[in-house]
């Protein structure tokens, strides 16, 4: 199986997992529960299945924000709502936003093949994956379509951080390289993961004292590599599948204006031919 192909499942299935950062249901149950602004959100609602972990545990398996920018946010979260009260309040306020975006959609087929894919996933050396693997599964079709992309893409997020620790990026490195490469603008991925103009231009200097191509390059390659396990699992006739049955889930996102592009997730727009290079 070609490896390319795990980039295109994930082009595929990380937009149904963005709608977790960007819906308002999933906006307003973290300030309902007394999370303080979008960023505390977001790092508490991550980490949440790894329990009440301090910020240095959140800043290493994220890998790409600045300590500082974590700190903000972790371990206040935690003394404000437990991790399972925040597990809970974002999935039915996702719940509500899916109902709301896919309406008449019918999203069972993928579901299933979705979560048949994360069969493949081995969680040893992935401890995003596997706090969030060991979640319970939903009941209910859309957020079990959700729940499976989401232990897809934290299975090829903690494959692609493998794979810049074997290339000697650190997390405001990895950055720079994809803003050198066009692919995300440097202003969105500095301002969007917390590091100063100070940090960013030492970390270019770093970046363009070396073959950075060639390293980011190889990068890329070994990520789909170790993100190919599930596909595996699910086969060429299974991915073709799941790719036919996202098509319409996608368009229906993107119509709703659901998922915003660009993002400094480095996720494409659906419309474009080639995806450019996922971060972690």
């Amino acid at each position: 199986m070609n490896p390319e192909l795990a980039r295109r499942m994930w082009w595929a299935t990380e937009p149904f997992h963005a709608v977790v950062y960007f819906a308002s249901e999933t906006r307003d149950a973290c300030t309902a529960i007394g999370l303080k602004g979008f960023w505390m959100g977001y790092f508490a609602g991550r980490a949440a299945p790894m329990g009440p972990v301090p910020p240095a545990v959140v800043q290493a398996t994220f890998f790409n924000f600045a300590p500082g920018m974590v700190a903000r946010a972790i371990p206040d979260a935690w003394a404000i709502a437990a991790p399972e009260v925040i597990v809970k309040a974002r999935l039915d306020a996702l719940d509500d936003a899916l109902r709301r975006l896919l309406d008449d959609i019918d999203v069972a087929e993928a579901a299933a093949l979705a979560r048949d894919a994360t069969a493949g996933c081995d969680a040893a050396g992935r401890p995003l994956f596997a706090a969030h693997a060991a979640m319970e599964w939903p009941d209910e079709p859309r957020l079990a379509l959700w729940h499976a992309c989401t232990l897809l893409r934290e299975f090829r997020g903690d494959g692609h951080v493998a794979a810049l620790l074997t290339e000697s990026f650190d997390g405001c490195e990895a950055h720079v390289t994809v803003a050198l490469s066009g692919a995300v603008p440097a202003e969105m991925l500095r301002s969007n993961r917390g590091w100063s103009e100070d940090e960013w231009a030492a970390a270019r200097a770093r970046v363009e004292a070396r073959d950075w191509r060639a390293a980011r390059a190889r990068v890329e390659a070994r990520t789909d590599e170790l993100a190919l396990a599930p596909w595996r699992a699910l086969g060429d006739e299974g991915c073709d599948r799941l790719l036919a049955c996202m098509r319409p889930i996608v368009a229906r996102l993107v119509e709703q204006e659901a998922v915003s592009f660009p993002n400094p997730m480095g996720l494409p727009a659906p419309r474009s031919e080639a995806p450019p290079a996922p971060l972690a």
